[in-house]
């Protein structure tokens, strides 16, 4: 298979991410650096496609970019057996529940304080009431 180079750019149109997100993806450590061509610009092969899509998937699964960080760590090590990956992903289905629950009670709150309101003026508004100190 023949390596594609990409600039910046094209690498953020394959991969549907922001050209400053990947700019701090390498500077933090999660995408490696580019080669430069003869112009100076960033040069990034098909690995980099590869990387960033998965961290970018990774990410709209809701996972922090430390956790993104050890699955690409484990993913480096294909020979390992994947318990530590299910780990993860149970942890981030766990907190994917605890927001959801939040989210639900949110919801009920929002929906008591729509009901409190009898119309008429400003100054006897009761949602304004329930909010204030």
């Amino acid at each position: 298979m023949t390596s594609v180079d990409h600039t910046i750019g094209a690498l953020g149109k394959l991969t549907g991410v922001n050209i400053e997100t990947i700019r701090y993806y390498e500077r933090i450590g999660l995408l490696p650096g580019a080669a430069r061509n003869s112009g100076n610009y960033r040069i990034y092969d098909d690995r980099h496609v590869r990387r960033l899509t998965f961290i970018r998937k990774a990410r709209d699964l809701g996972f922090p970019i430390e956790t993104v960080r050890r699955m690409l760590a484990l993913s480096d090590q294909p020979d390992r057996p994947c318990g530590e990956v299910d780990a993860l992903v149970v942890e981030q289905m766990h907190e994917v529940e605890r927001k959801i629950a939040d989210l639900e009670r949110l919801r009920a709150e929002l929906d008591r304080l729509a009901h409190q309101c009898r119309g008429g003026l400003v100054s006897d508004c009761r949602i304004i009431e329930a909010l204030s100190p």
